[in-house]
């Protein structure tokens, strides 16, 4: 009896890196996305395919395993924060030697990383705005030991003056929560395929998010051009519809002439995609 906590831990750890692994190869395959990497092809990216994507992803596993093990059941401070921190560091080295340098899903460390490591924390189930808020409290907290690095988001948010992965974080993933999840369930419910629902949720998150991926690529002027595009696919019905579906091309179009991949809608849409897939389960790894 003494080893069940310790089967549970595990069994759960196992149970969440797979989950969230298997999200992020959903993403990758969602097709068609504007200007992203999906089943079709490259999209905008010249160093990307679905094979590295994939590749990428399953790369990962182990760190939201280690993520998972180190964060059961306990609280949110510094000392978690610092541990955190320092597996997602090391597992973004992982991801770099898997892909060979190529940067395929940091920002996706960061936000699933948190949420995988805020479903721990509360014992390996919670409802989605439990686990949201959890994380929450987990990027509100310093990591002192985290290396200075200016990343080209954060060039982004700097020069444009406008949240970031960071913030999105802080503030419980309000894209995921009051956007994207929301249209995932609703797309649903109105009878479309669930292709036709996760895309619908991408639009989503695009109509708002100030996605630091195509501000570093395209400017203010590409990040009007993605919103106001994922906007007129969903007045359109959204991509179940032939209306639809021709606005979501027509922004493919645009975000390919502009060379820009929103990739910062990308990794939210795995988290949405985790959130749901948690908040939908009932803890089915833990012994009986």
């Amino acid at each position: 009896m003494k080893l069940l906590p310790q089967i549970q831990v595990e069994g759960g750890a196992e149970w969440l890196a797979r989950t969230a692994t298997q999200c992020l190869v959903d993403e990758a395959r969602l097709s068609p996305k504007p200007g992203l990497v999906d089943s079709r092809g490259s999209g905008a990216h010249h160093d990307l395919t679905l094979a590295l994507m994939e590749r990428s992803a399953h790369s990962l596993t182990p760190t939201f395993h280690a993520l998972a093990q180190q964060s059961w059941q306990r609280p949110a401070d510094v000392a978690l924060r610092q541990t955190i921190g320092r597996l997602g560091r090391e597992g973004e080295q992982q991801m770099m030697a898997a892909t060979q340098g190529v940067n395929t899903h940091r920002g996706a460390i960061w936000a699933l990383g948190l949420l995988v490591s805020a479903v721990a924390m509360l014992g390996g189930a919670g409802t989605a705005k439990a686990i949201s808020t959890t994380a929450a409290k987990l990027a509100m907290l310093p990591d002192a030991v985290a290396p200075k690095v200016f990343s080209k988001g954060l060039r982004a948010t700097h020069r444009y003056r406008v949240p970031g992965a960071r913030e999105e974080a802080q503030q419980a993933f309000p894209h995921v929560m009051q956007r994207a999840l929301p249209q995932l369930r609703l797309s649903r419910l109105n009878g479309s395929s669930e292709t036709h629902a996760r895309l619908d949720a991408l639009m989503a998150i695009m109509t708002s998010l100030s996605d630091t991926c195509v501000l570093s690529r395209s400017g203010m002027h590409g990040l009007e051009t993605m919103q106001n595009g994922a906007r007129a696919v969903l007045l359109a019905g959204g991509t179940a519809q032939p209306e639809g579906r021709k606005a979501l091309a027509k922004l493919d179009a645009q975000m390919l002439a502009l060379n820009a991949s929103p990739g910062g809608a990308a990794d939210l849409l795995a988290a949405t995609l985790f959130l749901d897939r948690i908040d939908a389960s009932s803890a089915p790894y833990l012994p009986n």
